[in-house]
């Protein structure tokens, strides 16, 4: 789902081990809306894409921000999405590739080590040299991979002296690593210690089994990071054959926000796409095939056990993703004040938390919901879970549910597009995704029209309580009754989660 920039997995600085990403695209899920007529007169003679300061708000909720996006393909066919702010003296720019570990084939892992590579080395640069590079210049380099997609960014000052150079080495980087072998055996190790750390964290492991029985042969189904089996054998050969083939420029979309003219913009994406491997875009994805409802537990030595449950989901393009963002914001999508928070944690104190989350990709994501409890209360805790949601499903949502949640999201909405880093991402889902232009505006507008019933049916139509794959992670104990619900729960949950 679920797309962000971040800063190099893996860098000489070693391993950060990430926790399981399931909402690829969740940077989406409250876009920012471009729906000018709402702005206060105060700001209407402004430029189109304006920032607000603090004082102009005036304890008013921010206005949106109307965003003029213009696309156009590069001669090599790169697709690029660009808006035009001048507020800053810099600008943000984000590839986004069909290259993420889907793409992997019989190799796992080979996505994220060719992203981890990218900036290990180009010629005459190593990665010292190359992080010295982009400091001197007071740019910023980012990448990353992910099930979907990989990407690279640059932030830098928009001035030609700092601009150029900045662009020069970053073309460098992801279009000509030179894939160093002292590297590649560097991140190995690191990744190896990722790997011995995930079989102490039930977490990961019940998430990892999760997406195997929940896809079964699909490319989705193993880790993004691939095993110490698969990456293993992994060889520069094969770094170098992928990245020509999932870097090329046919295969990105490239996204422009900040201090730039059209024609700046235009020279920078010709290149950067002329920078990349020539090559088409790679084949889309199959859907994958439904799973088979069924409950899988992994024993281990914990005082809680994680509990799991999902099915598949949506696709990113999918017309009912409004109605069932909005229901899931309802069931479990928020922090406190959801169904599954108000009946799990705060009537009964079983849990610290408990989430809900639609992960729609380029085919169906999951749907998931999560948490974990007291070991011994961990099967009644999955049965109230279970029927929260049977029940969910069929009464729908509140009339007051609903226009809470919409109030919510009418509040939050400005802030999903208040800066320039949220919209060039947001600008590369657009275009990876192949969503109109209008969609941030449109997913508002969809969302304050929709209806109790309209909820309730996009919720059945693709959920079902009886088609759960769950997964649980934790000691194999004698269970207990559950408390009774209670607005003042004697069994408080645990301050701090295990991880």
């Amino acid at each position: 789902m679920t797309e962000q920039t971040r800063t190099p997995r893996y860098t000489l600085m070693g391993l950060v081990t990430l926790a399981a990403v399931v909402a690829l695209v969740l940077f989406l899920a409250k876009p920012a809306q471009s729906d000018s007529a709402a702005q206060p007169a105060s700001t209407a003679a402004k430029p189109a894409n304006t920032l607000q300061s603090l004082a102009e708000l005036d304890g008013k909720p921010p206005a949106s921000r109307a965003l003029d996006i213009q696309t156009w393909n590069t001669a090599e066919g790169a697709k690029v999405l660009f808006v035009e702010a001048r507020e800053l003296p810099m600008f943000d720019l984000r590839l986004t590739f069909a290259a993420g570990s889907s793409q992997d084939g019989d190799s796992a892992g080979v996505a994220t080590l060719t992203n981890a590579m990218l900036n290990e080395g180009v010629a005459g640069k190593d990665v010292t040299a190359i992080a010295q590079g982009f400091e001197g210049l007071g740019a910023d380099f980012g990448n990353g991979a992910y099930r979907d997609m990989a990407v690279a960014s640059l932030r830098s000052l928009s001035a030609a002296d700092k601009r150029d150079p900045a662009l020069k080495l970053f073309a460098e980087v992801v279009g000509k690593p030179t894939f160093p072998e002292d590297a590649l055996a560097r991140i190995k190790n690191q990744m190896y210690a990722g790997f011995e750390y995930q079989k102490q964290n039930p977490g990961k492991l019940a998430g990892i089994e999760l997406f195997e029985k929940l896809y079964g042969s699909h490319p989705y189904a193993h880790p993004s990071d691939g095993d110490a089996k698969s990456i293993k054998p992994i060889t520069l050969e094969q770094l170098r054959a992928f990245h020509a083939k999932a870097y090329a420029a046919g295969n990105v979309v490239i996204a422009l926000v900040g201090d730039l003219s059209r024609d700046e913009a235009q020279a920078i994406a010709a290149q950067v796409s002329a920078a990349l491997p020539k090559g088409p875009a790679l084949a889309k994805l199959p859907q994958p095939a439904e799973p088979k409802p069924g409950a899988y537990h992994i024993d281990f030595p914990s005082k809680q056990t994680h509990l799991m449950l999902a099915q598949l989901g949506i696709d990113r393009a999918d017309p009912d993703y409004a109605a069932l963002n909005l229901g899931n914001q309802i069931l479990g999508g928020g922090s406190f004040g959801t169904r599954l928070m108000s009946e799990v944690r705060e009537k009964r104190g079983l849990t610290y938390g408990v989430y809900s989350v639609f992960s729609p990709m380029q085919v169906r994501g999951p749907f998931m919901i999560n948490l974990q409890t007291r070991a011994e209360l961990s099967e009644g805790t999955l049965k109230l879970v279970q029927d929260l949601l049977r029940d969910y499903l069929k009464s729908g949502p509140t009339q007051q549910e609903l226009d809470d949640a919409k109030r919510e999201l009418a509040g939050s909405f400005p802030l999903a597009n208040a800066s320039n880093a949220s919209i060039v991402g947001q600008l590369g889902a657009i275009g990876f995704y192949n969503l109109p232009l209008t969609y941030l505006q449109d997913y508002m507008q969809q969302s304050q029209k929709l209806t109790t019933e309209q909820v309730r049916d996009a919720l059945n139509k693709h959920l079902a309580a009886d088609k759960m794959v769950i997964v649980t992670a934790g000691p194999s104990v004698p269970q207990k009754e559950l408390p009774p619900p209670t607005d003042n729960p004697t069994e408080q949950p645990l301050g701090v989660p295990e991880h």
